[in-house]
């Protein structure tokens, strides 16, 4: 494992709602000492989704934040049930949560920067984007949103970036034109990005064909955004008699996990490549949630993330691993 999970109770202090459809939450862990915790850090919270305990990842907003920790959850109906869960909380409710771990490191080294969020993905670089500005580095952040009106914390980072901050709103015709971005940045430029599935394959198709190293292109992920509404589907297991159903609201990894058959993991958020198993046959069509596999390999469908990415109708898997009883 990356990162060794340390849980503590913790408290719902408050809700706002940023938008209709996108709702702060306030979160205090107990002994709660306002500590510093790395630029781009996230928490996991224990969720209860029918009745089954799961959990799920959240950015925090901005640096450290001494009243706790601060996410944002928009309210998706086409989730795995965890955004329904948080946003039927109520202030004073108890959760238990992780301590903050950062994925999206920054190289402080760099002359350059090039933040790009989409939608809810501002959550994980607000922070990184107080951190620059105070550093008063060379960097801009680019917003990319359907509408202004759906560009939550516009008022934490217009005051704050003024001519470095870019939105890109949809309805006003500037939509963010990655290959054109790329190419104006500097050689020794680092990129943070975090979005939809769509513009992360987008932004890594861009950033190769500018000629640059993947190395300097780090995001975040949306671990339930993919290209195919979420639903169930099918998987028959190679050389067995056996078909299982994977539920629109579990990942495929917890349910053949719970059926016996052990599949390992780290990341759960389709990074890693851990849970990657064979795919032998598709009958429908694949949904590939993962940043782990190059655009070829998902191409060649030859193996699917278990812990995020999904299907349309059935496919049959090798997981090389029995269960005990059979």
């Amino acid at each position: 494992m990356r990162f060794i999970e340390s849980w503590t109770p913790a408290t719902l202090l408050a809700t706002r709602d940023l938008t209709p459809s996108i709702r702060e939450f306030l979160i205090k862990p107990e002994n709660f000492d306002g500590a510093a915790y790395p630029v781009g850090s996230h928490i996991n919270i224990a969720v209860t989704i029918d009745g089954r305990p799961d959990t799920r990842s959240y950015s925090l907003i901005g640096e450290a934040d001494r009243t706790g920790y601060r996410i944002a959850v928009r309210r998706a109906e086409d989730s795995r049930g965890g955004s329904q869960y948080m946003w039927s909380l109520a202030p004073g409710a108890r959760l238990t949560i992780t301590l903050p771990a950062s994925l999206l490191p920054i190289d402080w080294a760099r002359r350059h920067y090039c933040l790009i969020a989409g939608g809810i993905g501002i959550t994980p670089l607000i922070g990184a984007a107080q951190a620059l500005a105070r550093r008063d580095a060379d960097f801009t952040l680019h917003y990319a949103v359907t509408s202004r009106e759906q560009a939550v914390y516009l008022d934490v980072l217009a005051p704050l970036l003024n001519e470095r901050l870019i939105v890109h709103a949809g309805n006003e015709g500037r939509r963010l034109d990655l290959d054109d971005l790329f190419a104006s940045l500097p050689p020794d430029a680092l990129t943070l990005l975090c979005g939809p599935i769509r513009m992360l394959d987008a932004a890594r198709r861009a950033w190769t064909g500018a000629g640059r190293a993947l190395s300097d292109l780090r995001y975040e992920t949306f671990g339930s955004s993919g290209s195919l509404p979420t639903e169930g589907f099918r998987v028959r297991l190679a050389d067995q008699a056996i078909e299982i159903e994977i539920p629109r609201d579990r990942s495929l990894l917890d349910v053949l996990n719970g059926a016996g058959y052990e599949v390992i993991s780290d990341c759960r958020r389709g990074e890693c490549g851990v849970c990657a198993i064979d795919l032998v046959k598709i009958d429908g069509e694949l949904d590939h949630r993962d940043v782990f596999f190059s655009e070829q390999q998902k191409h060649a469908n030859e193996k699917i993330c278990a812990c995020v990415s999904r299907a349309r109708g059935t496919i049959t898997v090798d997981i090389l691993h029995r269960p005990d009883a059979l």
